[in-house]
């Protein structure tokens, strides 16, 4: 049975990628949303980029960026996979011919039943992996949950790409979450924050080892 992905998000300093690093988180990402409190120049993104080693994948994260905007973050930056939250079309999505995650935030209008939700994600069925983010005004992460029962529908899809969950996800609920949801990957950000885009060491270890007692556990039923 495979093991649950641990992405954390919204990196702003270099010990923190290198704790996440340490911690053995499979993906780090990098917000480029200017109103976002953890919005990156190209010049730290390119840092913080250069703290990855090997086999961690760097993910950068846009809402309605222009081909242009991607274009540079991709020259500077060199992530591994770009995740859109913005109302990027599939074309939008494929055009730089880079793997992709598609965020979908439960509840927006349009996204309010399970079946408008799955017929939003069907569109993006070029995606490496839809992630499930709460609906909140503006873009972006809300650092609020959702109802993870209407996510039952998109999974037992037969055309279903790995699920990826977020949403106010922190240590004391992600056991609950990955219960309820059994998903690809988890996907975190303020739950193992301090503040917006200065991360806890010690936030980040108490989630990790809470994934992994989790797929420990379900090994051993």
């Amino acid at each position: 049975m495979s093991r649950t992905r641990i992405k954390f998000c919204g990196f702003t300093r270099e010990a923190d990628v290198d704790a996440a690093v340490a911690l053995g988180a499979d993906a780090v990402g990098l917000v480029f949303y200017p109103p976002s409190k953890r919005c990156l120049t190209l010049e730290t993104a390119a840092r913080l980029r250069a703290r990855v080693p090997p086999f961690v994948s760097v993910v950068a994260l846009t809402v309605n960026a222009s081909p242009a905007e991607l274009q540079a973050i991709i020259d500077a930056v060199r992530p591994d996979m770009l995740q859109f939250h913005g109302d990027e079309t599939p074309d939008q999505c494929t055009v730089h011919g880079l793997p992709y995650l598609r965020a979908f935030r439960v509840g927006a209008p349009g996204l309010d039943t399970p079946a408008a939700l799955l017929e939003s994600c069907l569109v993006h069925e070029a995606a490496a992996g839809w992630l499930f983010d709460s609906y909140s005004p503006g873009y972006g992460g809300s650092g609020r949950s959702f109802d993870w029962s209407s996510l039952a529908n998109v999974a037992r899809s037969e055309s279903a790409r790995p699920l990826v969950l977020s949403g106010g996800l922190h240590a004391e609920r992600v056991s609950q979450a990955l219960a309820d949801v059994r998903p690809y990957a988890v996907d975190v950000s303020s739950g193992v924050e301090l503040e917006p885009g200065v991360k806890c060491a010690g936030k980040m270890r108490q989630f990790a080892e809470e994934v992994r007692r989790f797929d420990a556990a379900r090994k051993d039923t």
